[in-house]
């Protein structure tokens, strides 16, 4: 796999690296690695992404101010992060040859050379194992992969953390990578607008199924008093799905014409649900968007799905 991915880089003159819609620091930890390491190996490199709002806590990671928010090489080979299908990129790339690295299970092997393993804890991990382990990784890209990594498993709390993982994080932190730095960033910097949103949405918070299964909703005028963006309301599911009884959570938040769904489960596959809706993702964690602006319609969906 290495050298057929070697010859298809070493054959493009530039290279477009791009994560998914909203994206995480798994998305944005990855690429950046990536990035940083192509740009040090000497190729004309550009990172995009389409949101036109980044994390903002993730800008003391290296390059995050070189992303952009449009696609400049016309010809370039593309190189997709922890994206599971092409419709998630944003973008359209007919007849462009696209390297795709990702560890979701709902992965749509959409690449001419597809790098897609999902019992790996991170698309940081999939890098490095396939790629990132034939260079020599400088202290930059190892930030960059260990950010996406402890964010990713929740700070090696989730269920596909192992011993390998563990030798993975150590060896990035051999190679550099400053854990207090990136703990500082990724759990101290939290904005007004997150907090705000956080108390508003468990305001909503609803239990079904016997406590087995939480829900929050947060709507427009939530969205609109807080002056909260997406990713001020990560991990908002999480918290839900952190009570004692609870199974299941599920997080909706309108979005106009349409309501992201977020799903987490502590023991079950939901990935099945999230596709059945036209999404993807984890087993444990996964989510869709689903074309309404009623969030108690599609709650009932949702709870209708998880019952059948």
């Amino acid at each position: 796999m290495y050298q057929e991915l070697k010859e298809l880089i070493d054959s493009y003159k530039t290279i477009t690296i791009v994560s998914h819609i909203d994206p995480d620091a798994d998305a944005i930890g990855t690429s950046l690695g990536i990035y940083t390491l192509l740009k040090e190996y000497g190729k004309q490199v550009e990172i995009v992404n389409y949101s036109d709002n980044l994390p903002p806590h993730l800008d003391f990671l290296p390059n995050f101010s070189k992303i952009k928010s449009k696609v400049e090489y016309e010809k370039s080979l593309i190189i997709a992060c922890d994206c599971g299908s092409l419709d998630r990129l944003g973008f359209s790339f007919t007849q462009r040859d696209i390297i795709n690295i990702d560890h979701h299970e709902t992965n749509e092997f959409y690449g001419k050379i597809n790098i897609v393993n999902p019992s790996l804890a991170s698309a940081s991990y999939v890098a490095y194992k396939e790629l990132v382990q034939h260079f020599t990784i400088s202290p930059e890209v190892a930030t960059c992969f260990y950010t996406a990594l402890v964010s990713d498993t929740q700070y090696f709390t989730t269920s596909n953390v192992d011993k390998e993982l563990f030798i993975f994080a150590m060896e990035l932190i051999q190679g550099g990578a400053d854990s207090q730095k990136v703990s500082f960033n990724l759990n101290s910097r939290k904005s007004l607008a997150s907090v705000r949103i956080l108390s508003q949405a468990l305001s909503t918070l609803e239990l079904h199924n016997s406590a087995t299964i939480a829900s929050v909703k947060i709507d427009k005028n939530m969205i609109l008093s807080t002056g909260a963006k997406m990713s001020d309301m990560v991990g908002i599911v999480d918290i839900a799905g952190s009570l004692a009884t609870v199974e299941i959570a599920i997080a909706l938040i309108s979005q106009g014409d349409s309501i992201k769904v977020s799903l987490r489960s502590k023991t079950k596959n939901l990935s099945t649900v999230a596709q059945y809706f036209g999404g993807g993702g984890h087993p444990n964690s996964c989510g869709f968007s689903y074309a309404s602006s009623d969030i108690e319609e599609v709650l009932d969906k949702v709870l209708k799905k998880l019952n059948g």
